[in-house]
């Protein structure tokens, strides 16, 4: 069984007891969550969406809050001896899937 959730403006496909990375969530480490944005959830060869997941949630717990790896931006303009190096860390939450409830 799968599911299909909705945040920080990313969708994700998640699984009872798999951790995924997302959009930077408030919150200590240990803390649950819960995602009310469910847009699909699929178990077995049911699928179920819109309407049919209305009231369904995800639950699961925070387990760190991180940075990821250093992205590098370069921009440059030939003939004009233009160049610009830009780097990105973006923050994220790491987060362990406990419960599907459909």
């Amino acid at each position: 069984m799968y599911a299909v959730i909705e945040t920080g403006g990313k969708q994700y496909r998640v699984a009872t007891g798999e951790s995924i990375e997302i959009e930077t969530l408030e919150g200590d480490a240990g803390a649950e969550v819960e995602f009310d944005r469910v847009l699909a959830v699929v178990d077995g060869e049911s699928v179920r969406a819109g309407e049919a997941v209305k009231g369904a949630k995800v639950k699961g717990v925070i387990q760190a809050h991180g940075r990821g790896e250093k992205t590098l931006v370069f921009k440059f303009k030939r003939k004009k001896q233009y160049k610009r190096t830009i780097g990105h860390r973006q923050n994220f939450t790491r987060v362990e899937v406990k419960e599907i409830v459909a």
